[in-house]
């Protein structure tokens, strides 16, 4: 019989025996079966001869049947024992005695979770009112999303874009990303190092200058991290920005068919007081989050921790490539992500519970309404 061990608060042992004499019969009975199908050249199908069979799939289908009576022989355990299995087992062969086949299944199991009490836990909804200035600002930033922009014979001033050639080295020489011709940005928005857009901001176009520029130490590129560079920048255009006006054109950019201005800061002022309203209880639900784990303290299961670190590495790295970044520029330390990870499994355990305590579940009204 197999037996459970007890190797920490969460981790257990299960170690169980299988009859070599049943596994051969199995395999035999799979060789046989597997004998009236297979196709080997020289020999018509169905009339391989079963010794040539067993040398060429006996180890695979033996592999195959062990496979599935261990994993058989520790679902029986689990269920016996009504055990919550976290993550996969770590399944390890012993030694074989009296024609019995001996293995061991270390796993480890869900904690037993107490949801904590909550009385003494405050949650606050923040009151955000949404004014006429919000709307005002939303305005602006719809038209700064919208501007034209004109070439202008002037020195380039935040706001700007500005069109640039340079060139960038280090010790005397180029480094690679260090140069480009008729690369735009615009001025004030901190797509650039602070010392490249300074030296951009106040030239004209058709001038050049050189500057010295020191990279941060935690800068992406790892062959120029740190170091002192000299660079040479040649401005050749300066254009600025040129917003629209806010007019009937303006309001059908913004999906308002008939153009009217007054129906557009109706719909933005909606807009902008469903966001404030989803931020808002954002809040609030990561207050309740917050106060349900610091009220229910668990002992999580490394498995689970460590799958749940791996995904949100994985989303993160898929991320930052969406994005073009080269994670080999990159520091990139997936165990960064453990503590959320630890949150999430711990909070996705308490949740769980709540949800079984109290009988919730989702609505077909609640899900329509949703969606």
């Amino acid at each position: 019989m197999p037996n459970v061990e007890q190797l920490g608060q969460l981790e257990r042992r299960v170690s169980m025996t299988l009859p070599v004499a049943e596994i051969d019969k199995q395999v035999d009975e799979r060789l046989k079966k597997l004998a009236r199908d297979v196709r080997m050249p020289g020999f018509r199908p169905g009339k391989v001869p079963l010794k040539l069979v067993a040398q060429t799939y006996g180890s695979q289908v033996r592999s195959e049947v062990l496979g599935d009576a261990v994993q058989k022989s520790f679902n029986d355990v689990v269920k016996a024992e009504n055990l919550k299995v976290a993550g996969y087992p770590k399944i390890e062969p012993k030694e074989t005695k009296e024609n019995l086949l001996e293995f061991s299944a270390t796993f480890e199991i869900y904690p037993e979770v107490k949801v904590g009490d909550l009385a003494g836990k405050p949650v606050e909804r923040p009151a955000v009112n949404v004014d006429d200035v919000a709307i005002e600002k939303t305005i602006e930033i719809l038209r700064k999303q919208r501007s034209k922009f004109s070439k202008v014979e002037r020195a380039a001033k935040e706001g700007d874009r500005v069109t640039v050639d340079f060139l960038g080295t280090v010790g005397g020489t180029p480094f690679e990303g260090g140069k480009a011709e008729d690369f735009v940005f615009p001025l004030g928005e901190k797509r650039m190092l602070p010392e490249f857009e300074a030296a951009a901001t106040g030239m004209k176009p058709g001038e050049s200058k050189t500057f010295p520029l020191r990279f941060p130490d935690d800068y992406h590129g790892k062959d120029v991290a740190g170091k002192e560079a000299s660079f040479e920048l040649k401005l050749k255009s300066v254009e600025e920005p040129q917003l629209p006006q806010i007019d009937a054109e303006f309001a059908k950019t913004l999906g308002v068919a008939d153009g009217d201005v007054a129906k557009m800061r109706a719909e933005i002022r909606a807009n902008v007081e469903r966001e404030v309203k989803k931020r808002v209880d954002a809040r609030v639900k990561s207050q309740a989050l917050q106060a349900l784990a610091e009220a229910t303290p668990l002992e999580l299961p490394k498995s689970l921790v460590e799958m749940e670190t791996q995904q949100l590495a994985q989303r993160a790295a898929q991320d930052l490539q969406s994005r073009g970044v080269n994670l080999a520029d990159v520091p990139f330390n997936p165990q960064a992500f453990e503590e959320t990870a630890k949150r999430r499994v711990a909070l996705g355990l308490i949740i769980a519970k709540l949800q079984e305590q109290e009988g919730l579940k989702p609505k077909p009204a609640e899900v329509r309404a949703l969606v």
